[in-house]
């Protein structure tokens, strides 16, 4: 059995107890059969956290997570707290998590998998086949820089500011990890940029050509702009296999990247930082899907987002790439045999609730 690793669950709010109860499952399955065990904690972040302790993230988790070897997160948000401060809504505590834990890369894979080519709004041959991953700047550009903020005018009316800022050492660090991973894939980046009427989009493309051609000979990297990254997503998405890019095209990019795939309930992601002396390196993983407030306690929600996203836990935290492809074959297992939560339900399949995908998980997990 693999030494045990220091596991952080924050389920958050709406459907994320419900889909993360089934990742629990898969946990306590790995344990059993004395595949791996981890020293799991439970914590709050998000509305609940707020409701608990009037913040969306307090210390004492804040300093939980930085102390685990890895974070699961669930979703956080609702109606229920629109009303809230700006400082106190339930997605600070979330951003929170990724500037003091220094998560500066997001891994958003986009996968279809051959039983769901067909939910696709996309013309199934387009889809079908696709694997590609969406690299995104996490702490840097539009979301972090200053000035920020909402001033009033004189003479009446206001204005909003936001600075999309970019340093070498923020464009580089992240354009790394990209051209590594594609070292493992097929050694092709495109690189997604506003070059042609953004001044941090000129230093973008130039520090992610210099870094290619000073390490990463042997990666091809190709230079897009963000509106036509867009359209070629839904135009031929297989010319793609790693795209890099900052933080606001990259959240706006992987959001239509999902939609590809037929549902953001089976999308995951990994926020990632940098390696410390040990080569311990700080993560958080969670699905791409929100907090789903209308189908919470319904047995609705899709669990298998969250199951993938602990997949890329085992792959990319713990050194576990085995255990990490079962869990993965054992998704699409059940999807071969049409087992189907409401999200991604076809005509002749069977739907099921969140219980009962975790449950055929784990029966397929068994069969492996």
């Amino acid at each position: 059995m693999a030494a045990k690793k220091k596991l952080l669950i924050l389920a958050g709010d709406g459907i994320g107890p419900e889909v993360m109860q089934e990742v629990k499952r898969v946990i306590e399955w790995l344990a059993l059969r004395q595949k791996a065990a981890f020293d799991v904690e439970d914590d709050l972040v998000g509305g609940c956290a707020y409701e608990a302790h009037g913040t969306p993230l307090a210390d004492k988790t804040l300093a939980r997570a930085m102390d685990a070897d890895a974070v699961l997160l669930g979703a956080v948000g609702g109606p229920k707290w629109d009303s809230l401060p700006f400082e106190k809504k339930p997605e600070r505590g979330l951003l929170k998590l990724r500037k003091e834990m220094e998560l500066f890369a997001n891994l958003r894979p986009a996968v279809v998998f051959d039983a769901l080519a067909e939910a696709s709004t996309l013309k199934t041959e387009l889809v079908r086949g696709l694997d590609m991953v969406i690299v995104r700047e996490l702490l840097g550009g539009m979301y972090f820089g200053e000035p920020r903020g909402i001033e009033a005018l004189p003479g009446g009316g206001r204005r909003g500011v936001n600075t999309h800022v970019y340093t070498t050492a923020e464009i580089q660090r992240v354009a790394r990890v990209a051209f590594e991973l594609a070292r493992k894939r097929t050694r092709k980046v495109c690189s997604v940029d506003k070059a042609n009427v953004m001044e941090a989009g000129v230093l973008w493309r130039e520090e992610v050509q210099k870094l290619r051609d000073g390490e990463f000979p042997d990666v091809q990297l190709s230079h897009m702009y963000a509106d036509n990254c867009a359209m070629q997503l839904v135009r031929n998405p297989k010319q793609f296999d790693v795209i890099v890019t900052d933080n606001l095209f990259g959240d706006i990019l992987s959001d239509c990247a999902s939609m590809l795939t037929g549902s953001l309930g089976m999308l995951p992601s990994a926020s990632l930082g940098a390696a410390d002396a040990k080569g311990r390196c700080r993560a958080l993983y969670e699905p791409v899907h929100g907090s789903a407030p209308d189908i919470a306690g319904t047995g609705k929600a899709n669990p298998l987002a969250t199951i993938l996203s602990f997949a890329m836990c085992l792959r990319h935290s713990f050194d576990m790439a085995k255990e990490a492809d079962r869990l993965e074959a054992a998704v699409k297992t059940v999807l071969a045999e049409g087992l189907r939560t409401p999200d991604i339900m076809q005509a002749g399949k069977q739907q099921v609730t969140t219980r009962a995908m975790g449950e055929a998980v784990l029966k397929a997990l068994d069969k492996a």
